[in-house]
């Protein structure tokens, strides 16, 4: 897809999907070690609720008339996991592939329906999405995400997303490493219930760094794990960076982060209320314009939030 910046930089809205991986984990019943959905790509069943989980999403977007970013499978596939998930680096790079390959034929079913569908490639932290202890340094992160980042460039992928990022280096390591194989960028910043980074940056803090190391590489940036309530108070200000906030995808639960790491059940907050938070959040901060969610949501949460955005009927 060609000029992918210039769209997403307009002011055309976009919905994206939710927690897929505690959907799928919590929700759907599947098993994967540390949350890694990306192993199981092989697996039928799970292929087939990936395909009813996407097309939820996607006929919410046709009804709205809105955009896609249409997400891959992909966000524990840093080849740093291979180890710990007792696979080869290679293996987890076919995965990934085969997650590209996935997101190619939904997209195919559905570009006559929902235009634009961006083919978004996720990229996840090379450790915890939570806590940033142990972060790599800017260098040696575009070293380890380097590979995943070859086959996204292969796998044509429109853009790549690097979701739940604690910590600035990471980021920039990541953004370097998008913009060595020609393709945009957006960070996504994991939020405390303070709002700020688990490293204790502030969100203003975190974008003008990276932003600073980049030379301004990513398109936009996204909020994600945090409640709404957690940051909404950032968008009441007029600050130059704000506008360059361009999406979120918050969680359900307005539980810390180390409360969710211990709980059992999930906690799938108020979708009603959620969609109700989305509108007034996007009243604060017209450069809003991707929307989706994290932790906890599925495609109650994202339709509530759908109807109060585009006031239209979700599917």
């Amino acid at each position: 897809m060609k000029n992918v910046q210039s769209l997403l930089s307009s002011r055309r809205a976009f919905l994206t999907d939710g927690g897929f991986e505690t959907w799928l984990f919590f929700q759907e019943g599947f098993e994967a070690p540390e949350f890694a959905a990306l192993v199981l790509m092989d697996d039928p069943a799970v292929r087939a609720k990936m395909q009813e989980y996407f097309d939820g999403f996607l006929a919410m977007a046709q009804a709205a008339e809105t955009g896609y970013v249409l997400d891959t499978n992909t966000w524990r596939g840093c080849a740093e996991w291979a180890p710990v998930l007792g696979l080869s680096k290679s293996e987890m790079l076919r995965l990934s592939k085969v997650a590209i390959e996935f997101a190619h034929a939904t997209r195919s079913r559905w570009s006559e329906r929902v235009s634009p569908i961006v083919l978004n490639g996720v990229i996840g932290p090379a450790g915890d999405g939570y806590d940033a202890t142990g972060a790599p340094d800017a260098v040696t992160a575009q070293r380890m995400h380097t590979p995943q980042m070859e086959v996204f460039a292969e796998g044509q992928v429109d853009m790549v997303s690097a979701l739940t990022m604690t910590n600035t280096s990471e980021a920039i390591g990541i953004a370097h490493a998008a913009k060595e194989h020609g393709l945009p960028c957006v960070i996504s910043y994991t939020l405390e219930t303070d709002g700020r980074l688990p490293t204790g940056e502030s969100l203003a803090e975190a974008i003008s760094v990276t932003d600073a190391e980049t030379n301004d590489a990513p398109i936009y940036y996204m909020i994600n794990c945090a409640h709404p309530d957690h940051f909404s108070s950032l968008f009441d200000g007029n600050e130059p960076w704000l506008d360059r906030v361009g999406g979120i995808r918050a969680n359900a639960s307005r539980l810390s982060h180390a409360e969710l790491d211990q709980a059992t059940e999930l906690d799938e907050g108020n979708p009603e209320e959620f969609g109700n938070l989305y509108a007034m959040l996007s009243a604060k901060r017209p450069s809003l314009r991707v929307f989706g969610g994290c932790c906890g949501t599925d495609h109650r949460h994202v339709g509530c939030a759908s109807h109060h955005l585009h006031r239209k009927a979700a599917a």
